[in-house]
């Protein structure tokens, strides 16, 4: 019991000696230190579970492909951007070499009894279609001319182009981007355009090699066969970045336009819920009459899921944005008028009675007593609820017609392009939380006698800016400021 008594007096000394202290605050490099471990916790989580080795299978996503001969083993035919497992995909290279071998012992100069000349053609332009993907990595051939020529003469062009640029390589007069072909094909295109040379050096559909000639090996990318739900960290950045700056694969997605249009529903139908909600909130939580008048509804109508009211919404608002923000106003005002509500009513009872011994009666205390001393709790308590509006906003985006950031997060979700799906969601939270510490920031700056002039790290870079918003701002409080409480 003694060995007992003094390990537990030890173990509490150490929690109180600075990071467990019992309602004493943390310093300040503390608190930072711990807000940054907040952030890496989930993201070491995250990693780990996308780049540990022995959770996921290794698979390979196509780059270049052939057409086995082998029909039993590969019955399907594969296209760039398909992913195969890793052992499947090295049998796949294996059986294009078999092809390759097979061709070479049929005869020289590609001549092959296996074939006729219109199936040996037709086999050499699919050849010649497969190498579009190396041609679009090399900035050699533009997918886009697809939109503004038929698709014959889309094909013709790709034909001829990677005819000409089989010739380039073979003369070694052009090298292409570090992995875009391995020396193996190298060595095939350079026995391939040797052999079709010999009819013509330039493409000609009517002129054509009529002989069988080398399949290209199979390359791929490695990757790890995660679930599509969970990219890799990296790959999120890498198709964040290209959504931000209309580069992404799948076209422009105008993220910075469908980004306005959120930050205008959310904002804006906070704002709304604000004008009409804070109002009546003051009363209720000042007035007894207000708060039993107000109160019991506004505590049931809380409960009813808001997204119900969308087919309301849109047949009073239409299908613009009017039911959306409508919904993020029903969906925030319940909360606000009882939390402000109940915030009025914790004003300091001797205030109020100071007020009224002054002399400060109805309309005039709530606006010279009242009202001055909820302020600062009532700035906090719209933090909060901003944070609740923005919760509405995805929801609220799917009324009517699909808009904002929730379309991009809906349609790509729906083909379960996660790394697309991810970056929004990112910008989402971060702009909440950007926007949160800002105004922790201009609390500090507009009532610094309710901290203890501690902020955090992010709110700080606020402040410089808070201070010349206060400046601009007429009208403010002053701590230990002359108050007049009758006009």
């Amino acid at each position: 019991m003694r060995r007992l008594f003094y390990l537990t007096k030890a173990v509490s000394g150490k929690i109180d000696s600075g990071w467990f202290r019992v309602g004493v605050p943390l310093s300040e490099a503390r608190s930072t230190f711990l807000m940054v471990i907040s952030f890496l916790l989930p993201l070491l989580l995250w990693c780990f579970a996308a780049y540990a080795p022995f959770l996921w299978k290794v698979d390979y996503r196509i780059n270049l492909t052939a057409v086995a001969e082998d029909k039993e083993l590969f019955a399907a035919t594969y296209v760039a951007g398909d992913t195969m497992e890793a052992g499947r995909f090295r049998k796949f290279q294996k059986s294009i070499r078999e092809d390759n071998n097979r061709l070479e012992k049929s005869g020289t100069s590609g001549i092959s009894e296996t074939k006729s000349p219109r199936v040996a053609r037709a086999a050499n332009k699919k050849l010649l279609r497969d190498f579009e993907p190396v041609l679009v990595k090399n900035g050699l051939f533009d997918q886009r001319l697809k939109q503004r020529l038929g698709t014959k003469d889309y094909y013709q062009q790709l034909y001829s182009t990677a005819y000409e640029t089989w010739g380039k390589l073979s003369r070694g007069d052009l090298k292409l981007k570090p992995g875009s072909l391995t020396r193996e094909n190298l060595e095939i295109i350079g026995r391939n355009y040797k052999l079709m040379a010999e009819i013509s050096s330039y493409y000609d559909s009517n002129n054509l090699f009529s002989k069988p000639i080398y399949k290209l090996i199979p390359e791929g990318t490695k990757q790890v066969g995660r679930p599509s739900y969970l990219p890799a960290p990296h790959e999120v950045v890498e198709k964040g970045w290209e959504n931000f700056s209309g580069s992404s694969e799948l076209g422009n997605l105008e993220l910075w336009r469908k980004y306005g249009e959120s930050l205008r529903i959310v904002f804006f139908g906070f704002f709304m819920a604000c004008v009409f909600g804070v109002p009546i909130a003051l009363m209720a939580g000042t007035f007894p009459f207000f708060s039993r008048l107000v109160e019991p509804f506004a505590d049931f109508f809380r409960y009813m899921p808001a997204p119900a009211f969308s087919t309301v919404l849109i047949a009073v608002f239409g299908l613009a944005e009017s039911p959306k923000i409508a919904l993020v106003v029903i969906g925030t005002l319940p909360h606000l008028i009882l939390m402000v509500a109940n915030t009025t009513r914790m004003v300091d009872s001797s205030l109020i009675d100071a007020g009224q011994t002054l002399g400060a009666k109805g309309g005039n205390l709530i606006r010279k007593v009242v009202i001055p001393a909820v302020l600062p709790n009532l700035y906090n308590d719209l933090r909060i609820l901003l944070g609740w509006a923005w919760t509405w906003l995805v929801i609220a985006e799917l009324i009517g017609m699909k808009s904002g950031l929730t379309e991009i997060i809906d349609t790509q979700g729906r083909r379960f392009h996660f790394d697309h799906v991810y970056p929004v969601i990112f910008l989402i939270g971060i702009t909440g939380f950007v926007t949160d510490q800002m105004l922790a920031g201009f609390r500090e700056i507009l009532f610094p006698w309710t901290s203890g002039g501690k902020v955090g790290v992010v709110a700080k870079v606020f402040i410089l800016p808070g201070r010349i918003a206060k400046w601009l701002v007429s009208g403010r409080i002053e701590p230990g400021g002359k108050k007049e409480l009758v006009s």
